[in-house]
This record gives C-alpha cells, sequence and structure tokens, in this order.
C-alpha cells in the first residue's frame, strides 16, 4: 500500500525563495520601464513567452500521456498538470506587454500602415480588437483544459472513479488538437507579426516543438530532483522508465530539428528577398554564434549522448541534458525575437532581470501548487503497476 505522507512534498521550500528571486526580478524591471521603456518589453515578452511555453508544453505531454499511457508519464505528470495551472498567471503577467504593444508590433501605428501597402492587405487579420479576441480565445482555450483535466484528475485521486480514465482520455484527444491549432495562430500572432513582412507557414509547428521539449525537460528536471528525496520514487524511478523518458527526449530532439531544418531549407531554395531577410538579420553581427550554439546545444549534444542506450538509461545524465535543454530554449527565443529589435547581439541587464521576475514568480506558484497535490495519481489505472515497482525495486 502506497503511504499517505509518501507522495506529498513540501513545496514551501522552493515556493518562498523562488517568490523572492521573482519579486527583486520584477522591481528590477518596474525599474527598466521607466527608465529604458523599449528594451524592458523587447525583455519581457521573452521572458513572458519562455516561461508560458513549460505551462503550455506541460500541457501538450500531460494530455500526450493520457491518450498514450505507459508508467513515464507517472512520475512527470503531476508537475506537468501543476504547470499547466500556472496558465491563469501567466494571463495576468502578460498584462504589462499591453502597454508595449506600439513599441514590438509595428502594425499597430496608424502612420506605418498608411505607409505600406502589404500591412494595409494584412489589417483585416493584424488589428488590435481581433488580435485581443484571439488572444483571450488562446487563454480561455488553455486554461479550460488546464483546469478540466486536473479537476478530473483530482477526482480521480479521491474517488477511483474508473470512468475517469475514459473521460481523460477523450478530453486529451480534442484537447490536444485544440493546443496545436491555439498555439501555432499564438505563434503568428505574438512572434512572427513582429516582423509582419515576414511569413513561414511552419513558424507555429516551430513553436510547438519547442515548447513540448521545454515542457518534458522540466517533467525531468522535477522527476529527478524528487527522486532524490522522495521515498516512493527513490524506488519506482528505474534505469528503464528513466530511459523512457530519455527515449522520448531523443525523439522531440529529433522533431524540432527536422523543423527548423525543413524550414531553412525551403526559405534557402526559393531564395525571395522577403522570406531571406529573416535568416540574414539573425545571421550576422554576433547573432550567428547563437546559431551555432543551439545547433549544438539543443541537436548535436542531445543526439550524442541519448543515441546511447545506457545515457537515456540514466537519470543523472538525462536530467542534465534537461537542464541544458531548458536554457537553450531561451536563447532559442532570444534568438527569433530580439534581432528584430536590435542589430547586434547584446545582452541587456533587463534581459535577466525579466527572466528571473518572471520566473521567480511563475516557479512559487508552481511549487505551492505542486506541493498541494501527490507526487503521483493515486487511482491512476496504471498505479497498482507502479505500486509493485515500488514494493519489488
Amino acid at each position: 500500500m502506497i503511504k499517505h505522507d509518501e507522495v506529498y512534498v513540501d513545496g514551501r521550500k522552493l515556493a518562498i525563495p523562488a517568490l523572492l528571486v521573482g519579486v527583486l526580478g520584477l522591481i528590477g524591471c518596474g525599474i527598466g520601464f521607466f527608465v529604458n521603456p523599449e528594451t524592458f518589453f523587447e525583455a519581457y515578452l521573452v521572458a513572458f513567452l519562455f516561461w508560458l511555453g513549460i505551462a503550455l508544453g506541460g500541457l501538450g505531454i500531460t494530455m500526450l500521456h493520457y491518450i498514450v499511457g505507459g508508467l513515464w508519464g507517472l512520475f512527470i505528470r503531476r508537475g506537468l498538470e501543476s504547470a499547466a495551472l500556472t496558465l491563469p498567471l501567466l494571463l495576468l503577467l502578460a498584462l504589462p506587454l499591453l502597454l508595449g504593444l506600439g513599441h514590438l508590433y509595428e502594425w499597430t501605428r496608424p502612420e506605418v500602415i498608411a505607409a505600406d501597402e502589404t500591412l494595409q492587405l494584412k489589417t483585416p487579420y493584424l488589428n488590435l480588437p481581433f488580435f485581443f479576441i484571439r488572444a483571450a480565445i488562446y487563454f480561455a482555450a488553455w486554461i479550460t483544459l488546464s483546469l478540466l483535466i486536473n479537476r478530473w484528475s483530482q477526482q480521480q485521486d479521491r474517488s477511483g472513479d474508473a470512468r475517469l480514465a475514459g473521460r481523460l482520455r477523450s478530453l486529451s484527444y480534442a484537447g490536444l488538437i485544440l493546443y496545436i491549432f491555439t498555439t501555432t495562430f499564438a505563434a503568428y500572432d505574438w512572434i512572427m507579426s513582429i516582423q509582419p513582412h515576414w511569413a513561414s507557414s511552419v513558424f507555429g509547428l516551430l513553436l510547438i516543438a519547442g515548447q513540448a521539449l521545454a515542457g518534458l525537460s522540466f517533467g525531468i528536471l522535477t522527476a529527478a530532483l524528487l527522486a532524490r528525496r522522495n521515498t516512493l520514487l527513490q524506488h519506482a524511478v528505474t534505469p528503464g522508465r528513466f530511459g523512457d523518458l530519455g527515449s522520448l527526449l531523443l525523439v522531440l530532439v529529433m522533431f524540432w530539428m527536422y523543423i527548423n531544418l525543413s524550414q531553412f531549407l525551403i526559405i534557402w531554395s526559393g531564395n525571395l528577398p522577403e522570406e531571406v531577410i529573416w535568416y540574414v538579420e539573425r545571421s550576422q553581427n554576433g547573432w550567428q554564434w547563437l546559431i551555432w550554439a543551439l545547433f549544438t546545444l539543443q541537436f548535436v549534444v542531445p543526439l550524442a549522448v541519448l543515441i546511447s542506450r545506457d545515457a537515456r538509461r540514466s537519470m543523472l545524465i538525462v536530467a542534465g541534458l534537461a537542464g541544458m535543454l531548458l536554457a537553450a530554449h531561451l536563447v532559442e527565443l532570444f534568438w527569433r525575437v530580439i534581432p528584430a529589435f536590435r542589430s547586434t547581439l547584446a545582452l541587456h541587464w533587463l534581459d535577466l532581470a525579466a527572466a528571473f521576475g518572471v520566473g521567480g514568480v511563475w516557479l512559487a506558484a508552481f511549487a505551492w501548487l505542486f506541493g498541494r497535490r501527490p507526487v503521483v495519481p493515486l487511482h491512476d489505472p496504471l498505479t497498482p503497476r507502479l505500486q509493485e515497482v515500488s514494493e519489488h525495486g
């Protein structure tokens, strides 16, 4: 029998210091807003997209596990569900960006539209009322999915009702499709429209691949840290189970690289000025070094390590790679967004303040939510198998 005190952790140990860091970071952001508002909005957008990506990636991986099943998901699902529950907080954290839309998106400025025929043709889609409506739809869909999944999951913990597993699976089929569509359009609205003359039909899929990597990496890190402190997970997280997580991480790494390479080859072969300019801006004046860094950290190193079965079964190695991939995802978003505003590679102190400010508050909320839930599902159909692993090693 799994003991009650084995499946809960004290989230306050992380929440309090994380909140302190977050408050200090946000104070720095407040100072930066008055000193250098343009740089503040640029840095804040990157930080917001990074932490939002972890929450949405967690939601996507959670729904994927409800569909396909497997013991691998039991170790990370509570962390991913808790990450998805932070979406209402992220909606509040998005509000400061409303003050900087005029700086971030040139299509919001009437004088720019009046002098640009291309933007005039895109006005039926790129206009502020429709932009706000779409953003509201995105967050409504994401928050509804996260709340329903967590509500039914908690009901399953309390009642053990076997019918809830089927309900969660059915919701995940529809929810995964909804997530893909809404995130695709959000990528167009919030990142691609920063440079509205440029377009890519796979840009949304690029963001989804990055979010999936970030969400899974965060879940792996959470499970690895808990396995060092939680009695149940110390015995249950076997090399085979962590090997499954390592294999999934390898698949997502290869998928991320495939989508990025496909977009680059299509634009390179077409050689159209309005398309290649996006890559030209990001491959000179120092930005080219980030390309090589991303290629190395998000593809070469993970592929070289995870191709080994023994490496995939090592919790320490997989967790280390997960941490590296999370950091690389932040660099990736920085490389995608900031060159539209800065001609040369330069790191401003507000970039760090925004990342720590938003991240500290987000991690505090995550830790508080995670501490209120069992570390593993108590009455999932797969839990008896997890109990066997825990009891017999």
